[in-house]
């Protein structure tokens, strides 16, 4: 366990050892939850892209290199069969604007084939037709 006194980022670099995760190199500075949540998706090689509409915005967690039409797939396999292509704004785009429409309009929202290599942050809305 954590030892009485450490500062967080010792405690937090303990915790991940103790997981099993290579600490050597990491920057694990940012505080609390967050900077352990971001160090252990980087050692795990995995990042977050995010769909959102009226009702609700969700996270979707997909691996280092998927392509538009893999990571479409994590969210149904429909979606990666029929793929056309996927409608993308980045994270810092869309909550500068905030909303996807208002991003839209100022035409930061990008057409992407299904070849393109998905971003950290990335805000989606495939279309696909099956």
């Amino acid at each position: 366990g954590a030892v009485a006194g450490a500062t967080s980022s010792e405690a937090r670099r303990e915790m991940m050892a103790e997981l099993g995760m290579d600490v050597d190199g990491l920057d694990i500075e940012a505080t609390g939850l967050e900077g352990l949540v971001r160090a252990a998706y980087d050692t795990l090689g995995l990042r977050t892209y995010f769909t959102t509409g009226e009702k609700e915005t969700r996270a979707w967690t997909i691996r280092v290199g998927m392509k538009a039409s893999e990571s479409a797939g994590v969210i149904h396999s429909d979606f990666e069969r029929g793929f056309i292509r996927a409608e993308t704004v980045s994270y810092e785009d869309f909550t500068r604007c905030g909303s996807y429409n208002a991003a839209r309009e100022k035409g930061l929202v990008r057409s992407e084939g299904k070849d393109y290599v998905v971003e950290e942050g990335d805000v989606m809305l495939f279309r696909f037709n099956v």
